[in-house]
């Protein structure tokens, strides 16, 4: 049966929900390049659906999402099992429509870097069900239909993953000009030559977790502890030919926002290569992630050469 082709009014009613869309995909999946996909795969059956038959269209595009993201999930975890190194979620940058609804805490913590790694422990299902409540506040009910799931056993997965992100420390909440006080105290710190600065603002259990993906240089596990994270940040703020070589000169470092969180961003003669997001709670810097796989910085790059971002912190590092 042949279906007809998208009217104007059908075609703008998907184009104000792709954001939406892409938002809850970038939660479920940690890719933004992932969830631009799935998010064009839901435009694509819209376009060869029987949208006369479709009483709401925002429930009916968000259950075509989930449950191709779904699928996407069991692929995305064979592929980081077999990841070269640690695995991050993508980073995204302040102002990105990716980060979705940041109304609540909640909305905002379900974006954050240490969330988005929690939830790749949960199943998919558990994910889903965490996503779509918790950011967006979809109805148990309407979550319910979408998995083919009890309204009842919708309520117990959220128990349950909730209790596993538990585990999360309670986050700062930052606005941008406190972000910038971060960073700007952290890199100070950083390019002091010691330790002891550094050890001040992070909490006594940090973790440091890098994501070159093979192609950058990083610490192959996570990390733990004040002293072996200062040790190891002093060692890469110490300027040297080696490193400049590897980004392709002497980078300008700038003070953002990544995920709702303080954030370093590198860049090289205007071209973005590298992002270190700081994870803040009321104790200090409880997590330094370092995002220098080049494959994950393209739409971060994309939207840092788009914006105005002032003077860098340290020029020519």
């Amino acid at each position: 049966m042949t279906r007809e082709p998208l009217r104007q009014d059908e075609l703008e009613l998907f184009e104000g929900l792709r954001g939406r869309l892409e938002a809850i995909a970038y939660r479920l999946l940690g890719s933004a390049a992932e969830a631009e996909d799935v998010a064009q795969e839901t435009f694509l059956r819209w376009e060869a659906a029987d949208r006369a038959q479709i009483r709401v269209p925002e429930a009916w595009l968000t259950r075509v999402l989930t449950n191709l993201c779904l699928t996407q999930l069991g692929s995305a975890r064979a592929r980081r099992e077999v990841y070269v190194g640690e695995w991050l979620p993508e980073p995204v940058l302040d102002g990105d429509p990716l980060l979705g609804p940041a109304e609540t805490a909640e909305q905002r913590d379900s974006v954050s870097t240490a969330v988005l790694v929690l939830m790749e422990r949960l199943t998919p299902h558990e994910r889903a069900v965490y996503v779509l409540r918790e950011a967006f506040a979809v109805p148990h009910a309407e979550i319910a239909e979408m998995l083919g799931l009890s309204e009842a056993g919708c309520q117990q997965i959220l128990h349950r993953a909730r209790r596993h992100l538990a585990t999360a420390r309670a986050r700062a909440d930052v606005d941008r000009a406190a972000a910038h006080q971060v960073v700007e105290e952290f890199l100070a710190a950083a390019t002091s030559g010691r330790t002891e600065p550094l050890v001040r603002l992070l909490t006594h259990d940090v973790m440091g977790v890098g994501d070159g993906g093979g192609k950058f240089p990083v610490r192959p596990k996570p990390f733990f502890g004040a002293e072996a994270v200062a040790q190891f940040l002093r060692g890469v703020f110490r300027p040297a030919d080696a490193k400049r070589a590897l980004v392709g000169g002497s980078p300008d470092l700038y003070a953002w926002t990544a995920n709702g969180d303080p954030a370093l961003v590198a860049t090289v003669e205007g071209r973005l290569v590298g992002i270190l997001t700081l994870g803040t709670t009321a104790e200090g810097i409880a997590a330094v992630f370092t995002h220098a796989n080049p494959d994950k910085l393209d739409r971060a790059g994309r939207q840092w050469a788009a914006s105005e971002h002032g003077e860098p912190l340290l020029r020519g590092w």
